[in-house]
């Protein structure tokens, strides 16, 4: 084997192991919390754990988040998760693959629920009968 042959394999397996090892990456994180703390969280249908949780997400964009907590009102609203600089395309090609190093993307979202109001009986009684009765002799 000659020197130039050597110095081609040395640059080929060199090229391979920097190609192969280990690259950055981002990790995206979104902690969603309540007040009060303690709701079952539902992020676009999947339900994800009590409030505060954090979940690894994969997209930028509007998410739909469903919060229910006994003694509350149930919340169903939507937040949207806007992407960082370095996460636009042609930029987030070397965040995602040459970047030696993971970066980590935290985000938070935060919601306020309102103590689930009072149902007055009378009316909801009133409003059932109303309805068995339309029900019951409604014409055809």
């Amino acid at each position: 084997m000659t020197i130039r042959q050597g110095a081609v394999r040395f640059i080929l397996l060199s090229s391979l192991i920097l190609t192969t090892g280990p690259a950055g990456c981002v990790r995206r994180i979104v902690t969603i919390n309540t007040d009060p703390q303690g709701a079952r969280v539902t992020l676009n249908d999947e339900e994800i754990g009590t409030s505060p949780v954090s979940v690894d997400f994969l997209w930028y964009g509007d998410y739909d988040v469903i919060l229910h907590k006994n003694g509350y009102e149930t919340l169903h609203t939507h937040h949207k998760l806007f992407a960082p600089w370095y996460q636009v395309p042609p930029i987030d090609f070397i965040a995602e693959a040459l970047v030696p190093f993971t970066i980590d993307d935290r985000r938070e979202m935060f919601f306020a629920l309102e103590p689930a109001k009072e149902i007055n009986r009378e009316q909801l009684l009133e409003n059932a009968a109303e309805f068995r009765e339309r029900t019951l002799f409604a014409e055809e």
